[in-house]
């Protein structure tokens, strides 16, 4: 449980402070108690356990000599805070900008995104980002709280002196609004138990200790109203770290408060510092009920001395603190980190190896049995090489070696298998085995590639997580700021923020590795190949990876000559085709000119038949028949012979033209 916190001294606090100060520590003591009896004595076991601190407490029997603490957990911790790292930052831009589509100018977006990365990089986001990444494995919730500060920022610089050719070296001073991300550790967070996000709560409070002289400075510049206060006392739960040793030199207990008060409470404390609330809601407030209620910002010192309270000054009215969930617990604000998940095992693998080094120590050190009635007054009879032992008699029958066995070295396979159970919690792989699998060992092929699957469906899930409750909301509550305090920079437009993220490392190379495969199995005539090249080099981490892309684009786009040339080749190719199509009709045609000559000639053969059988008939009748049917015979042979002449010049004709046709389309 917390130790006691000073409360206000009611002859100290004006009566237009009390009230509203009374309203914050109040509701925040129930909800710091809250907290503390659910989390805080598993949250500080969580961090001795990646630490490596010991403590009494950690204890898995009484008996129990050793203190070692196994870096199990504090791998897998370490290896998933790396993997969600390397996925939102491997790919240098973190995020991008979506412009509306009606929005003719795009140059302002890209200005925009410049002007972020490098206000981000100046104020070392990505480290704060990475901070709270591993705060939010250790204790299961990541939170982040977003300050504005207006900056000094020196410069090298040069002036040219008048009147001479030489110029004065110095400095030049801007002024520049930039936001920082501060890392919240959990222990220091309050917030309504009720709530399922910072949004929806009533308020959230970020209680630490800064430093004396920091309040001071505020106090003098008009940042904090004029209070009497002196550094104040120990609370160990505020520490950000557990520590031994205990200070109450310089520095301030200090409450930040973001969240709904009553108007009425906001309105006495402005109205004495000769200001006015800004009125958010229609009037009529009650005071005492929470139907008029304004979000505000109010900082607090030992529970008594309120140093800042106004209404919220963001335009948007939103809270400067993000949070998100390691792993989602529905229903919740509190989620559940890598710690958690392994914790179990980690004890586990604690009592084993602590189990055989309290045996190794019992079979390894020299013991001996002594007759305590024989043995000289007052000697002490340690054990160490060449040292010599007086005993009065025999030293066979007084001293005698004492070993309580063997210690079983099957406990190191058991901790081996805890370990593995460990890995298998967390959703992490075992750092020191990994290079031999991935070699080809035991577990490479299938049984590599069914666990991978599944890792990178974890480190994904995570990863989506992370984006969509901390990443895209912090940006855009940076962008309200930057857009309100500093508006020459940043153009006041509705932006859409999307993240710009890739794989982690494990699951980047074992994709790198399949699309490797799958491109040896196309070969390097494939359409495919050079897509997949693009691929493999776009979600690595290189520093020439634009470069290199921009070169492969440039090969994979056709040569204008060489397309020219290509281009006339395939019309010589249509004009050959159709040149073949033609001599194939050409025979085509001869053929049938000569089966249909064929046919009239087999017409014919009945006539001559018939001319035949009159002259027969003729040498029968007599001369005059004869002559007559022989004269109709000639005739009807006649206009035969003349049709049939016809019909076989026109086909010979029609012939010898398609064989000029085809020799002209053969040259």
């Amino acid at each position: 449980m917390a130790e006691n916190i000073t409360t206000f001294n009611e002859d100290e606090v004006t009566d237009q402070d009390k009230e509203l100060v009374s309203f914050v520590s109040e509701h925040c003591r129930l909800w710091r108690d809250h907290r503390d009896t659910n989390y805080l004595d598993r949250w500080e076991e969580y961090e001795r356990l990646f630490r490596g601190i010991w403590d009494a407490a950690d204890k898995t029997r009484d008996s129990e000599r050793s203190r070692l603490i196994t870096p199990a957990l504090q791998q897998a911790i370490e290896a998933k805070q790396a993997e969600i790292a390397e996925a939102v930052f491997g790919r240098g831009e973190w995020f991008d900008i979506v412009d509306d589509r009606q929005d003719p100018e795009k140059q302002d977006i890209s200005l925009v995104r410049q002007q972020m990365h490098e206000d981000f990089k100046f104020s070392k986001i990505k480290k704060a980002i990475d901070d709270i990444i591993l705060l939010g494995e250790i204790y299961g919730t990541g939170i982040g709280e977003i300050n504005v500060k207006e900056m000094n920022v020196l410069a090298p610089a040069t002036k040219p002196i008048p009147g001479s050719n030489m110029a004065a070296i110095g400095t030049t001073e801007s002024t520049k609004f930039m936001v920082e991300l501060y890392p919240v550790n959990p222990r220091n967070f309050l917030i309504e138990p009720n709530a399922r996000s910072v949004e929806d709560s009533l308020g959230v409070a970020i209680e630490e200790f800064i430093s004396y002289h920091t309040v001071v400075q505020g106090i003098a510049d008009g940042t904090y109203r004029k209070v009497f206060i002196q550094p104040s006392g120990q609370v160990k739960q505020l520490e950000p770290v557990q520590e031994i040793s205990e200070t109450r030199d310089d520095r301030v207990r200090v409450i930040r408060y973001y969240g709904l008060v009553p108007r009425e409470y906001l309105n006495k404390v402005e109205e004495a510092d000769g200001t006015k609330a800004v009125e958010l809601f229609p009037e009529g407030s009650s005071g005492e009920d929470y139907d008029d209620m304004v979000e505000a910002i109010v900082v607090i010192a030992d529970d008594q001395w309120l140093l800042k309270a106004e209404a919220s000054p963001y335009m948007m009215k939103d809270r400067p603190v993000v949070a998100y969930q390691a792993d989602s617990m529905p229903g919740r604000f509190w989620g559940r980190g890598t710690a958690e998940k392994g914790y179990n095992m980690q004890k586990a693998i604690d009592a084993q190896i602590r189990a055989h080094l309290d045996s190794l120590a019992l079979t390894t050190a020299p013991m001996m049995a002594m007759d305590a009635t024989r043995l000289p007054r007052g000697a002490k009879y340690d054990v160490k090489p060449g040292k010599n032992m007086l005993v009065n008699g025999n030293p066979n029958e007084i001293m005698m070696p004492f070993k309580f066995g063997t210690t079983d070295p099957a406990n190191f396979a058991t901790a081996q298998n805890f370990q593995a159970m460990l890995l298998q919690a967390t959703g992490t792989i075992d750092a020191a085995s990994m290079p031999g699998q991935v070699a080809g060992g035991e577990a490479s092929g299938a049984g590599l590639s069914m666990a991978l699957s599944g890792l990178m469906k974890k480190n994904k899930r995570a990863l989506i997580n992370f984006q969509e409750d901390f990443l895209m909301p912090f940006i855009r509550k940076a962008a309200w700021r930057f857009m309100q305090f500093d508006p020459e920079r940043y153009p006041v437009r509705d932006f859409i923020f999307i993240p710009v993220s890739t794989m982690g490392m494990v699951a980047r190379e074992y994709e790198q590795q399949q699309m490797v495969g799958l491109m040896q199995t196309l070969g390097p005539s494939s359409p495919i190949t050079p897509v997949l090249l693009q691929g493999i080099i776009q979600s690595s981490s290189m520093s020439n990876r634009d470069e290199i892309i921009a070169t492969l684009q440039q090969m994979s786009q056709p040569n204008p000559e060489e397309a020219q040339v290509q281009a006339v080749m395939q019309q010589l190719q249509i004009q050959q085709l159709q040149a073949q199509l033609q001599k194939t009709q050409a025979e085509a045609a001869l053929a049938m000119a000569n089966a249909q000559q064929a046919g009239v000639e087999t017409q014919l053969m009945p006539v001559e038949l018939q001319i035949k059988a009159a002259e027969a008939q003729s040498k029968a009748q007599g001369m005059d028949d004869f002559t007559k049917t022989e004269k109709i015979a000639n005739l009807a042979l006649k206009e035969a012979d003349i049709q049939s002449n016809e019909r076989i010049a026109a086909m010979q004709m029609q012939s010898k033209q398609f064989e000029k046709q085809a020799k002209i389309l053969k040259m």
